[in-house]
Order: structure tokens, then C-alpha cells, then sequence
């Protein structure tokens, strides 16, 4: 991996009126308002040659100057992990992450997740995420297992979170869920924030960020549904929390309600993506195959009810 550089931005402001702090992620795709608010406050960011503060307001004419500074060297181990590669080129891997596994280190997690996994086995990746996340352009939960977008170059990275945050792509979940939906499709909105009675989980709170998640009925028995769900937007935990609040639970997810004997984790697999190819933008649509563990859940659903099951595909 070459060393790592910073990176500098030049803008003229069209428009009087906006905060800087929401003028950067708006203007640079790879870093969010609270990443702005702290290149602001490390001296990174300028208007006009002159400091600024967050809360400033722009005027038509400013020019400013933003310099993210190189990521500090990386210092993960690779691990060697059995990863199923879907996809491949010179700019991007796409993977089918297992049920399990971190995406990236945190806090005394330092070695077996996917990161070190890439970097056992890809001499490039990109480097935007910074010294924990090299490549990372977006997150699965731990024992959410299916696909995951990983860039090798900064160039890759920048185009993918654009796409992310512009909602251009498309990802498919299957889910298996406690009991019937009352419609065959529906479309679940809520507000996403921290939960104020447990800070390890998510929950909709009127302070929360808006979001939004669609379904659509697959399957049916008397007691679980398999579902198709489509993320409108991309809130942490926004599956597991939208259909545990219109009382279907995730069959698995201990942390909001959907403890089963059927499987030890949540029924969640991100199962389909479809993206522009950042750099011949083709369309790229991939599937990843449903994991055993899922597949045997299913299987017993299917022996212990099979006119209900069979006859609702």
C-alpha cells in the first residue's frame, strides 16, 4: 500500500446562507457533518485564509480551503479468513461477509474481522476510512451475514459513498420475522436514534434521524414470514428496529425482542446489490447466496408446516 497523503479541496461558495459544517459533506462525499466539525476545529478548514467556526454561515464569494490530513500508518495484523470474493477488479471487492464477523476493529477488538481478512489478502485498498476501516465503505451488523462493498483506491471509495448517500444504489435484505404483517408490502417510517434506556441499542425517538425502510412478503406460516426488505435510507440498526416497532421482530435478534430456539442469530442477510461501476459505470448486480444456517431455519419451517409454507411462495 503506497504511503498515505493528504488530501486538499478548493471551493467557491454559489449560494449565501449555509452552515460550513453541512457545506462540507455536501461538497466532499467521504466525510460526514461531524467529521467537518472536527477538521473545522483542528485548524483544517478555511474561509477566505482566516479560521472559521462551525456555526458559521457562508456568503456567496467565499472561497474555502479544506485539507484532511493523511491517515495515521496502519497498524492491523491480516488474518487469514475464509472469504467468499463475489466480485473483483482493479477497483473494488465485493464480498460475501459470514454471520460472526466485524467488519472492522474496535475498542479491544483488534484481530478476525473482515478488515484484517482484506488485508491478508489485497496488497491495495483504499484509504479514506481511515487507519481502522481501510476500504470500508459501508457497515453490516456483526451477525448480519451477506454482501458488503469494499474499495481498493480512493477514487473507488469516493464514487461508492456518493452513490450511498445519494441513495443511487440498491441493496435487498431477506429477513425472517416474527408473525404476519398485516399487508403482503408495506413501508415503515421512523425517526433512528440512540436508545435513552440502553446505549448499546437503536431505537425510533422523536430526535432521531429520519428513516425509512419498504417489504415485501415472500413467505408465509402461521407464525414467521420471509421478507424482501428494500433500505430507503441507512440508519444503524434500521431493519432490526422498524420491524421490531411494528411488532414483528427479526427471528434470532436477541437485542430487539426475537430470541428463538430456531437460530442463535438474527435471520438478516443482505442478499442482493445493484451499483454504477465507478469507474466503466456499469451497472454491477450481484446476489449472494442464502448461508446455511439461514437455510436450515427455513428447512424447519418448511417440515413442521408444509401446505402453509409451500403455498405462499
Amino acid at each position: 500500500m503506497l504511503p498515505a497523503q493528504s488530501r486538499k479541496y478548493q471551493f467557491v461558495v454559489n449560494n449565501s446562507g449555509i452552515r460550513i459544517d453541512a457545506f462540507l459533506p455536501l461538497h466532499i462525499s467521504s466525510i460526514s457533518r461531524v467529521t467537518a466539525q472536527r477538521l473545522i476545529k483542528t485548524g483544517n478548514v478555511l474561509k477566505n485564509g482566516g479560521a472559521v467556526k462551525a456555526s458559521n454561515r457562508l456568503v456567496q464569494g467565499d472561497t474555502i480551503t479544506v485539507e484532511i490530513p493523511a491517515p495515521e500508518p496502519l497498524d492491523l495484523e491480516p488474518d487469514w479468513l475464509d472469504l467468499e470474493f463475489l466480485y473483483e477488479d482493479q477497483d473494488i471487492v465485493v464480498v460475501n461477509k459470514p454471520a460472526g464477523i466485524s467488519v472492522h476493529p474496535s475498542g479491544g477488538n483488534r484481530r478476525g474481522t473482515l478488515v484484517n481478512g482484506l488485508l491478508a489478502q489485497i496488497s491495495d485498498l483504499s484509504e479514506i476510512g481511515g487507519i481502522e476501516r481501510p476500504g470500508i465503505v459501508h457497515r453490516l451488523d456483526k451477525d448480519t451475514s451477506g454482501i458488503i462493498l469494499v474499495a481498493k483506491n480512493d477514487y473507488a471509495h469516493h464514487h461508492l459513498s456518493k452513490q450511498f448517500k445519494d441513495r443511487k444504489l440498491e441493496k435487498i435484505y431477506l429477513a425472517l420475522v416474527f408473525g404476519q404483517p398485516k399487508s403482503i408490502t408495506g413501508v415503515i417510517e421512523g425517526p433512528i436514534g440512540r436508545d435513552p434506556r440502553n446505549r448499546k441499542r437503536m431505537a425510533i425517538v422523536s430526535n432521531g434521524k429520519y428513516a425509512r425502510t419498504s417489504y415485501k412478503t415472500l413467505q408465509q406460516s402461521t407464525k414467521q414470514s420471509l421478507l424482501e426488505v428494500y433500505l430507503d435510507t441507512g440508519r444503524t440498526h434500521q431493519i432490526r428496529v422498524h420491524m421490531a416497532s411494528i411488532g414483528h421482530p427479526i427471528i434470532g435478534d436477541r437485542a430487539y425482542g426475537g430470541k428463538s430456539a430456531l437460530i442463535n442469530r438474527q435471520f438478516l442477510h443482505a442478499h442482493k446489490i445493484s451499483f454504477t461501476h465507478p469507474r466503466t459505470n456499469d451497472t454491477v448486480a450481484l446476489t449472494a447466496d442464502i448461508p446455511n444456517d439461514l437455510r436450515e431455519a427455513l428447512d424447519l419451517i418448511a417440515q413442521a408446516e408444509p401446505d402453509t409454507w409451500l403455498n405462499n411462495t
